[in-house]
């Protein structure tokens, strides 16, 4: 089943002549497989990394050692350095990253439950701390909802002639 909320980003995106690069960590690749899954969105989504592993986010995304070590994976620091980067590494024009605790044990000292969404363009980073309960599953559906909106919003905004601001 196509995601409402992934339905309205692919046109977004397309209406605005933007493309797109996932950042995963704790959704592991489902942020890209509800894009994917509109029709049309190979012309507005370009790729993604999951990078579960803090090694990945750190030695293929270059998220810095030094975000790393002083706020964790499991931050709005990190968040916002993954959406950075892939937009970077994939060369569109917006990113867009999930990372946080999915669960049933804390990671960091940081509660299941925890995550952090950004997205990144032009004009900066925004980012979104969630605090969200349920299972794992229930926690990884919640944030993919929750960046998809995100992003959404943002590139709404933009393209409204808002000005969004980072975070």
């Amino acid at each position: 089943m196509t995601h409402p909320a992934a339905v309205d980003v692919v046109d977004l995106l397309r209406a605005r002549g933007l493309t797109l690069a996932t950042a995963e960590s704790l959704t592991g690749g489902a942020v890209g497989e509800a894009v994917t899954s509109v029709p049309g969105a190979s012309a507005v989504y370009a790729g993604g990394v999951v990078s579960y592993a803090t090694r990945v986010k750190v030695e293929l995304l270059g998220v810095p050692q030094g975000v790393v070590d002083r706020d964790g994976v499991v931050s709005a620091a990190c968040a916002a350095q993954m959406a950075e980067r892939v937009r970077h590494l994939v060369g569109t024009t917006v990113g867009l990253a999930t990372t946080g605790v999915a669960g049933p044990e804390p990671q960091e000292g940081r509660p299941a439950g925890l995550v952090y969404v950004a997205v990144a363009d032009a004009s900066g980073v925004e980012t979104q701390e969630l605090s969200l309960s349920g299972d794992r599953a229930a926690i990884r559906t919640a944030t993919v909802t929750a960046a998809l909106a995100l992003v959404g919003d943002r590139i709404g905004r933009a393209g409204s002639g808002g000005s969004p601001t980072g975070s």
